[in-house]
């Protein structure tokens, strides 16, 4: 009975603090269940409403942009790209209100992504009204009075986390992000000369590991100060100089290096633990703004850190990371930089500890409810997840066509997932990144994957009365959703959404938000991590003729400004050498397009004929013909004098 009294109590105090914009504090907030329930619903039945998400999102986009003259200087992003992110924003936000400490990391992070906008008590008072209006006229009386204080006791809370996120750690931010530029320049420029070496050997780096093509080269920034010493070591040794000389010669200049180093004359060079922390590094610094990320870093750390036998001091790290970015950043160093990395590693070692100990415990443990799964267990484990999932979330249905067969097999591929997480962690970050970004492809929800995830440990937990079995399972599966989730999220560009619609004006109209400069690009990659995927070539895999028919015209679009002509000849066959094969081998009503966007033709007409330039790229050269006679325009056909140089 206390228990219901304390919490009936907290939620009206939550209530009434929420009625306006509170940005002296930051805390987690729990409103009462009915109101919760009641905001969840008509946020439900606002996108039922709409035609598509797309459309529910560009209403609210439209409803905020004309609520006030005042604040339309804030909207720089591509009205379909800003609509997109408050519909993710807003779903987010509001599925998350019954757990009070995923609300707030949620808010949290939208707050670091934020940071550049001065954020106020009146914006956020237009904004909140300007939702909460655009609800009320599309619901009408189903909006009721509890769903519009909901929603106002909600956006409230977020608006004020925007103001106190920017006001507290704003400062922070801007340091680490500074400093950690810095002392990575000399790295870049290291990577500068020898780029250049390479180039002149005709050799180039690709930007990721192709999803679609099952490229395994991983690119990673991060390398171990182990291989940079060997390449140096065996360079020198290959132009004659002694391994003493060469040695001497070592200056350390990347961040990876000077750790290193006054990590030896410190006495940590034995700790081989730090080279994990060393390689995931400049992922959690990148992304300190990022709760949900950064937990994810620190939970894959973790595991690799496991592995370790041994003693491991995290704040011997603290140390030796504070004296290498002191010697790296000398001149502008300072005391509020000693207290935002002070801050940051905090954080770091806070997350890693509260983990540390468990993975050994709870990968043996899973290990053993595997070992005991018999034919029939393992049957039941497959086929009872999907009833749970369908039961938690019955809509799941409509994305789960495939046979029973596959369904079993996706499920014990999830199983399997779950072990391989412990046992090679850093490998399935990468295959875990190229699936979620074909899922991306298949346009599937990021809602399904919580529910997905309850049923699955559901079945486990009615399997086996091993409670380390049981946390290993949901632990491991619960990381293994976070990184899609997010690979997902990152790769949900308006591009593939346009192409699952297979639509060519939504196709047009997706890739029309571009810059000039970065077109091409739009339809060519989409990169998480080191994991690419080409939107194009997806196209292509899934059936999607007209958006594929699109991307080509477009890229073979002459366009210009002032300054310079864009043609997205160049990007596309650097980014797909093999495109006329792929094409001849998967889609061939596509080559007549691409043919004809190879063709330049002149605007001048000369005895009835056109000057006209096929543009091909040979390996290692560009060879333009131009075609004497010209080419004579029969109905837009080849007519009887044409012909193609001899060579061509």
């Amino acid at each position: 009975v206390e228990d219901e009294v304390e919490a009936a109590e907290a939620d009206a105090f939550a209530k009434e603090e929420l009625s306006e914009v509170q940005d002296k504090t930051f805390e987690e907030i729990r409103l009462p269940a009915d109101t919760v329930a009641e905001v969840q619903a008509t946020w439900n039945i606002y996108l039922s409403t709409a035609s598509s998400r797309d459309a529910a999102g560009e209403a609210i986009y439209a409803a905020i942009f004309d609520s006030a003259p005042s604040i339309q200087n804030l909207f720089k992003t591509p009205r379909a790209v800003m609509a997109m992110r408050f519909m993710g924003g807003l779903n987010n936000i509001v599925v998350a209100m019954h757990s009070p400490g995923a609300l707030k990391i949620i808010v949290e992070t939208l707050g670091f992504q934020h940071l550049d906008l001065e954020v106020t008590v009146m914006r956020v008072v237009i904004f909140r009204d300007a939702i909460v209006d655009l609800l009320e006229m599309e619901l009408g009386p189903r909006f009721t009075s509890m769903a519009r204080s909901g929603w106002q006791s909600i956006l409230n809370y977020v608006g004020g986390a925007y103001i106190y996120v920017r006001r507290e750690y704003a400062g922070r931010l801007k340091i680490i992000a500074s400093s950690w530029a810095t002392a990575n320049k000399k790295a870049k420029d290291v990577e500068e000369i020898e780029g250049e070496g390479d180039a002149g050997e005709g050799g180039e780096v690709a930007e990721g590991n192709e999803v679609d093509e099952g490229n395994d080269n991983n690119n990673s920034n991060n390398n171990k100060v182990g291989d940079v010493r060997a390449g140096a070591k065996s360079g020198a040794m290959a132009s004659g100089e002694k391994s003493s000389r060469v040695n001497s010669m070592i200056v350390p200049t990347t961040f990876n290096e000077m750790f290193m180093f006054n990590g030896a004359v410190m006495g940590f060079g034995g700790s081989l633990w730090m080279h994990e922390i060393l390689e995931s590094f400049d992922n959690m610094v990148t992304n300190v703004a990022s709760s949900y990320r950064l937990q994810e870093e620190c939970d894959t750390l973790s595991l690799c850190i496991a592995k370790y036998k041994g003693t491991v001091n995290l704040t011997e790290f603290r140390a030796v990371m504070l004296a290498s970015l002191r010697s790296l950043v000398p001149k502008d160093w300072s005391s509020a930089h000693e207290v935002a990395w002070t801050w940051l590693w905090e954080n770091v070692e806070q997350m890693l500890k509260s983990i540390m100990g468990k993975p050994q415990v709870q990968e043996k443990a899973l290990e053993r409810f595997a070992m005991s799964l018999t034919e029939d267990s393992q049957k039941y484990l497959r086929s009872e997840v999907y009833k749970r999932f369908f039961a938690n979330a019955p809509t799941g249905q409509d994305y789960f066509k495939q046979s029973t067969t596959r369904l079993f097999f996706i499920a014990g591929q999830v199983f399997e997932m779950t072990l391989e997480m412990y046992r090679d962690p850093r490998k399935m970050v990468e295959d875990i990144s190229a699936l979620g970004l074909r899922h991306v492809g298949y346009g599937i929800p990021t809602e399904f994957f919580a529910p997905y995830v309850s049923g699955a440990v559901d079945v486990v937990r009615s399997m086996t009365t091993d409670e380390d079995a049981e946390d290993g399972f949901r632990w491991s599966l619960s990381l293994v959703s976070r990184i899609l989730v997010r690979t997902i999220n990152e790769g949900s560009t308006i591009v593939m959404k346009a192409i699952n619609t297979n639509n060519s004006k939504q196709l047009q109209k997706a890739v029309s938000c571009a810059p000039r400069g970065k077109r091409a690009m739009w339809v060519l990659n989409i990169s998480v991590g080191t994991q690419s995927i080409s939107p194009f070539y997806w196209a292509i895999e899934s059936g999607s003729m007209e958006s594929a028919r699109a991307m080509i015209a477009d890229l073979l679009t002459f366009r210009a400004d002032r300054d310079n002509y864009y043609y997205g000849y160049d990007t596309l066959f650097d980014r797909h050498p093999d495109v006329v094969r792929r094409l001849c081998a998967d889609a061939q009503a596509l080559l007549p397009g691409l043919l004809d966007g190879l063709i330049w033709r002149s605007r001048l007409t000369q005895g009835g004929k056109k000057a006209v330039e096929l543009l091909h790229q040979a390996p290692g050269s560009r060879c333009r013909w131009q075609l004497q006679r010209g080419l004579v325009l029969d109905g837009g056909g080849w007519g009887p004098e044409d012909h193609v140089p001899s060579g061509g």
